[in-house]
C-alpha cells in the first residue's frame, strides 16, 4: 500500500507540476502578449508625438511666412501707382508747350491720386469724412475761431485729412473747429 500511496502522490505531484508548468507557460504567453501591445503601442505614441511635432513646426514657419509676406497683395496693387508716377515723370521731359505740359502733368497725377486712393480702399484704408461731426478719437483740433456759419463745436476748415484702417484710426484729421 505504501508502494500505491507513494506512486498517488507522485502522480498527484507530477499533475501538479504539469498544471503549474501550463498555468506558468500561459501566464508568459500572455505577458509576451502585453509586452508586444506595450511596445505597439509606444511605436503608435512616438509616431503621433512626431507627427504633431512636424505639425507644430509647419505651422509655426507658416505663421511666420504668413506675418512677413501680409502686405504682398497690397505691395502689388501699389505697383500700378508707381508705374503711374514714373509714366508722370518721364511726360515732364517731353517738348511741349509750358500750359499743355502743366495741363497733362496736373491731369496725370490726379489720375494717380485716384488710382491711389482706390488702392487704399481696396485694402480697407479710408479718409475720415470731411462732413462728419467733430470726434476726438478721429480729430485733432489745433485751432478754434469765431464763425457765425458755424454752431460751436463743429469743422469749420480741414488742414490734413485723417485715415482709418477699417475701424481703426491712422491719422488723425488735423482741423479747425468753431467757437
Amino acid at each position: 500500500m505504501s508502494n500505491e500511496v507513494n506512486e498517488e502522490v507522485l502522480n498527484d505531484t507530477l499533475s501538479a507540476e504539469e498544471t503549474v508548468e501550463e498555468s506558468v507557460a500561459q501566464e508568459l504567453n500572455e505577458l509576451e502578449t502585453i509586452q508586444a501591445e506595450l511596445a505597439s503601442f509606444k511605436d503608435k505614441y512616438a509616431r503621433v508625438h512626431a507627427d504633431f511635432d512636424n505639425i507644430k513646426k509647419r505651422l509655426e514657419r507658416e505663421k511666420y511666412q504668413a506675418l512677413e509676406y501680409a502686405n504682398e497683395k497690397f505691395a502689388k496693387d501699389l505697383i500700378p501707382v508707381v508705374d503711374s508716377l514714373g509714366m508722370a515723370i518721364g511726360a515732364a521731359e517731353i517738348e511741349a508747350e509750358p500750359a499743355v505740359l502743366l495741363e497733362k502733368l496736373k491731369e496725370g497725377v490726379e489720375l494717380t491720386m485716384k488710382q491711389l486712393l482706390g488702392v487704399l480702399e481696396k485694402h480697407g484704408v479710408t479718409p475720415v469724412d470731411e462732413s462728419e461731426p467733430f470726434d476726438p478719437n478721429i480729430h485733432n483740433a489745433v485751432q478754434r475761431v469765431d464763425s457765425a456759419d458755424h454752431e460751436s463745436g463743429a469743422i469749420v476748415n480741414t488742414f490734413q485729412k485723417g485715415y482709418r484702417y477699417k475701424e481703426r484710426t491712422l491719422r488723425d484729421a488735423m482741423v479747425v473747429i468753431a467757437n
